[in-house]
């Protein structure tokens, strides 16, 4: 009886260990999938707080999805925002106004499984916090609950903005504010245009981000304004600033993941793409002799050769797919099937090799 418990605890044992073994890197399969996260190694806000103390930089990225979101997390960035500017560099739109917050959750979702280690912010989309405190403090709550976001970001610095940012920080949701260029307001600012250029302007991009502080504001982005309006308004808070096109005197710096990596080669993003971006690579060119390389092969009949058709089927097998054709009339496609494995088979100098 003692044999068969311990029998029976090492056939158990043996489970186990496949179970969990197969729960991380399923066997046999085509395709893998993301990885589990340790919600212990996700930056805080008072992580962030103590670097901003430091005086130490702070690193923020905009993605849009999962293969992004991994990148971001293997570089050890510190805040990984999802923008409302998916909607010009994912969806092909001219402004940011279109997307919906659907679409939002949808890109949040997508970031928040791929990045483990990056406090997440998703942007409020255009129409979603404007009419009514309760409106903002919803949408805020569906992005945290179904975006799976740490925060939120919402732009403006008008009285009903701060309410809303207010609120939403009553409700228990960390808010980052973003003043300057506002690309929600193109409607009022009349275009894509740099604030901060003359006395009242830069005056208002110190007080409304003073004001979001009051409102309970983490951070503050600001976009598109002098480096002195800048370094004005990073003195006069108490919290981080996040510089995009506002010099280098702000407490952290964002760019667009698709921007800083010279991703898009094509017109349309050419004329989105911001003079203030610092290209660190030319991704784009990469994929587009990838993309040209590819299609000459499978014009040619290169690929897929044998290296890249890994499945195979037992010479046995094969021997009785063969006649299970004929036997069904289909004398082409059995000698199809010949040819095919013929040329599959591997070369005498590569069987050497």
């Amino acid at each position: 009886m003692a044999a068969s418990l311990v029998r029976s605890c090492s056939r158990a044992s043996r489970a186990i260990t496949t179970v969990r073994f197969m729960s991380n890197v399923p066997e046999n399969t085509v395709y893998g999938g993301p990885k589990s996260q340790n919600p212990n190694q996700r930056v805080t806000l008072t992580q962030l707080r103590q670097k901003h103390r430091k005086g130490e930089p702070i690193t923020m990225v905009t993605a849009y999805d999962y293969p992004s979101a991994v990148h971001i997390d293997t570089a050890g960035i510190d805040v990984c925002l999802v923008g409302d500017s998916a909607a010009m560099v994912v969806h092909g739109y001219d402004t940011t106004l279109p997307i919906s917050l659907d679409e939002m959750l949808v890109h949040c979702r997508a970031v928040a499984r791929g990045a483990k280690r990056p406090l997440l912010v998703g942007d409020l989309p255009f129409g979603t916090y404007e009419s009514s405190t309760n409106q903002a403090v919803d949408t805020a709550v569906r992005v945290l609950k179904e975006g799976g976001m740490d925060a939120i970001k919402l732009e403006g610095g008008s009285p009903s903005r701060i309410t809303a940012a207010k609120s939403i920080v009553e409700a228990g949701i960390a808010v980052m504010g973003h003043v300057g260029l506002t690309p929600q307001a193109i409607s009022v600012l009349g275009g894509f245009r740099p604030q901060g250029k003359n006395i009242a302007s830069a005056v208002k991009v110190v007080e409304t981000a003073m004001a979001l502080q009051e409102a309970g504001c983490f951070s503050v982005v600001l976009e598109c304004v002098p480096p002195p309006v800048a370094a004005a308004a990073t003195s006069a808070l108490n919290i981080p600033t996040i510089g995009i096109g506002a010099g280098p005197f702000c407490s952290g710096q964002v760019l667009v993941y698709h921007d800083l990596l010279g991703m898009m080669q094509h017109p349309h993003h050419a004329k989105v793409t911001p003079k203030f971006c610092k290209q660190y690579a030319q991704v784009g060119e990469v994929i587009n002799k990838a993309l040209l390389e590819y299609k000459e092969e499978v014009s040619k009949h290169l690929f897929p050769g044998p290296s890249h058709s890994p499945y195979k089927i037992a010479s046995s097998d094969l021997d009785g797919f063969l006649s299970e054709l004929q036997n069904l009339g289909l004398d082409k496609a059995a000698s199809a099937a010949a040819a095919s494995a013929e040329k599959m088979e591997p070369s005498d100098s590569s069987s050497s090799q």
